[in-house]
């Protein structure tokens, strides 16, 4: 029987929206294997956090037993104004903060994350593409959803990336669900 009590943690502590003057979103980079730690000591101090997580299923003695990891190990996003920075720095669970230049382009890379985690697909970590064709999917639950492909050839793997921490997570999408929105070349093979 487990001594520890689980830490359960709502993936959004407030909206994933452009904060008031003086506070800004930034990346708390915490110690290894503290994400939910320092998601609860926000909720606490009631601070904005968005800390994404994966559903993950283990088998233990013939049980069952489903958990949330953090989809991004090592990382939590925040709203903090500068005295915020200073409660969350405190905690002793933060090795460093990530300062975020473009504010719309992160929020619009989180919501795209947290609309495809409500919609319970099944999502994995995978590498960070530096380049690759931009999609929309065009049908089902993830309708409207845009995201990045390596090539042609992988068109069903969609990747939602988060470029400030160049990583990603990928969905499997039907093909004839997925539609390319920027200009590409296709390329012939000679024989």
């Amino acid at each position: 029987m487990a001594t520890h009590k689980p830490v359960i943690i709502n993936e959004l502590f407030g909206e994933l929206k452009i904060p008031p003057e003086g506070q800004r979103w930034m990346v708390v980079h915490t110690k290894p294997r503290c994400e939910k730690k320092v998601a609860d000591y926000a909720g606490k101090n009631l601070i904005q956090y968005y800390l994404p997580q994966l559903k993950h299923k283990r088998i233990y003695q013939r049980r069952k037993v489903v958990t949330t990891l953090p989809m991004f190990p090592g990382y939590i996003f925040m709203v903090l104004s500068h005295q915020e920075r200073n409660t969350i720095a405190l905690s002793g669970m933060v090795a460093n903060f990530i300062r975020v230049v473009h504010q719309q382009e992160l929020l619009d890379e989180l919501s795209r994350i947290c609309f495809v985690n409500k919609q319970n697909v099944p999502v994995e970590n995978t590498l960070w593409l530096s380049q690759g064709l931009e999609v929309e999917i065009t049908a089902g639950p993830l309708k409207g959803t845009r995201g990045i492909v390596e090539s042609h050839d992988k068109i069903s793997e969609i990747r939602l990336q988060v470029n400030i921490l160049r990583q990603a997570v990928m969905v499997k999408i039907d093909p004839k669900d997925v539609k390319i929105i920027g200009s590409y070349e296709l390329v012939e093979e000679e024989e």
